[in-house]
């Protein structure tokens, strides 16, 4: 757009846009809209709404940037923690929630925190299973061809990555631990 000496143009007026443009601010005050109907004669329903108590603020607690407070009641049941809490942290308190930034820490966040579960997992006397936890031992029983061929499924597309997404992790896993126990062996 090249640059002129003369000023922006400024937008058109109310008026001028109401004339131009059929139903323009509707969505205006409730008198201004064609829609609304001020009725008198509607029963009284007995809806009353106040605002609730307030839970006493956590200083802590991750809000978004835009809310300069958290909402009256809120979930303190499952705080952020470790790695994935300092990422989590760091998507809340430097992001608004319209930035990709944010939402693709979150996904990070939530990625790591998977992995660091199943690490624990690992440590326990009874680790994760990933052959029945992911449901394949019951597929033998369910018909897993013809569920899976002639029905116009679209998850065929991907079905092939599946147990490399699924069971991939666990044989890095034991790669590396076989790798590492060598390492110490020597």
């Amino acid at each position: 757009m090249p640059y002129k000496a003369e000023g922006p143009q400024l937008a058109p007026s109310e008026e001028e846009l109401r004339d131009r443009i059929p139903g323009w601010g509707t969505d205006l005050a409730p008198e201004h809209r064609r829609t609304w109907q001020q009725r008198d004669d509607l029963p009284d329903t007995g809806a009353r709404w106040e605002f609730p108590e307030r839970q006493d603020e956590d200083p802590h607690r991750e809000k978004s940037i835009e809310h300069s407070m958290l909402p009256p009641v809120f979930g303190t049941a499952q705080p952020l923690h470790g790695l994935s809490g300092a990422i989590r942290r760091i998507a809340y308190d430097r992001f608004s929630e319209t930035k990709n930034a944010r939402w693709l820490l979150l996904v990070l966040g939530d990625r790591v925190d998977a992995v660091t579960a199943h690490a624990r997992s690992l440590l326990t006397r009874r680790p994760d299973d990933p052959i029945t936890l992911t449901g394949v031992m019951a597929e033998a029983d369910h018909r897993p061809i013809a569920s899976r061929f002639g029905r116009g499924r679209l998850d065929l597309r991907h079905a092939w990555l599946d147990p490399i997404i699924v069971v991939g992790p666990w044989v890095l896993a034991g790669a590396l631990l076989v790798s590492a126990v060598r390492r110490v062996l020597r």
